[in-house]
């Protein structure tokens, strides 16, 4: 799927087919995005996993420049592919089914590496199902697997085995003054193998609390007997309710080999279904080391994505 050059010079930067035209994205654009990654959802794996509130949760963090890290690829009014860079090195693109093969992903490629250069970032990666056209095309481009990640989920009329909490110990939906307690502990336990920075209270207050159908019940804590954020849990119902998710899942290092994980995935499930839902799923990936944890008590993968990034090098106004 090689992108479009100017033939006189085989060194040019990719050109997008005659007829597009492009802009950086709004807010407004929200739903146009989801429609487009569920298309390309559906084409890639047979079933959509993203949700609008993904995306507008995403895009409510006030460290989030929409209008900055993005771009929108049209035909005349139809939004037919996106590009877009959150933090340092995370990136999201999507191209409709119907106008793959014509040059537009090795386009946003290359958007997305000037970009990164220009913000002074020296590596971007992004998720792409296994196998799937878009992971062809980003080997092609030179982008390395930099982790695998899978998508798994408990099958039905399974129930994870309870776990009991050792002495004191209670699961319980966070009350408002522990929500930077939460977000620590799940910040400390997640930096221990993400390379970034470090995520801002006010970036995951707004993705968690300002997330289109969140509710207090979502975000579940294990507390010790002294009633300290021991392990936190985020849960979330699809928007067409039929799915439980775990979106988050943590425990404090000194709390951790006590049961402390299982009992709050047996909570955030129980939850779930409390509140409508059938189904039970999560994701996680290579770096976390908690494959095993998951399968062990009786979830199953279900789709593999990997995330392929690729080194970038300083332009001229970023050297030192």
């Amino acid at each position: 799927m090689p992108g479009q050059h100017d033939p006189s010079d085989p060194t040019a930067p990719p050109v997008l087919p005659p007829g597009l035209t492009t802009r950086p994205l709004r807010t407004s654009d929200a739903r146009a995005v989801f429609e487009l990654m569920a298309a390309q959802e559906l084409e890639d794996i047979g079933e959509v996993a993203i949700e609008e509130a993904d995306i507008v949760s995403d895009w409510a963090k006030p460290s989030h420049d929409v209008g900055a890290r993005s771009i929108g690829v049209f035909d005349g009014d139809t939004l037919v592919a996106y590009a877009e860079l959150m933090g340092a090195d995370r990136a999201d693109t999507s191209v409709l089914p119907s106008h793959r093969g014509r040059g537009i992903g090795t386009w946003l490629a290359h958007w997305l590496q000037e970009l990164g250069r220009r913000l002074g970032s020296t590596v971007i990666g992004m998720p792409v199902p296994q196998g799937s056209p878009g992971d062809r095309l980003l080997e092609e481009l030179g982008f390395r697997v930099r982790w695998t990640s899978w998508v798994l989920k408990l099958p039905e009329g399974a129930r994870i085995p309870d776990r009991e909490l050792p002495p004191g110990y209670v699961v319980r939906a966070a009350q408002a003054e522990e929500l930077r307690a939460a977000h620590d502990v799940l910040e400390d336990a997640f930096l221990e193998w993400s390379v970034r920075g470090r995520e801002s209270f006010e970036d995951f207050d707004a993705a968690t609390r300002g997330r289109p159908g969140f509710e207090p019940w979502n975000l579940r804590v294990a507390v010790d007997a002294h009633g300290t954020v021991a392990g936190v849990s985020l849960v979330l119902v699809s928007d067409d309710g039929s799915t439980g998710y775990v979106d988050r899942l943590a425990v404090r290092r000194d709390q951790r080999n006590r049961g402390l994980a299982q009992a709050l995935l047996v909570d955030s499930f129980a939850q779930a279904r409390a509140h409508g839902t059938s189904t039970s799923e999560l994701s996680t990936d290579s770096r976390t080391g908690a494959l095993g944890l998951y399968e062990r008590v009786g979830m199953v993968a279900t789709s593999t994505w990997v995330n392929r990034g690729i080194d970038l090098t300083a332009t001229t106004e970023n050297a030192v």
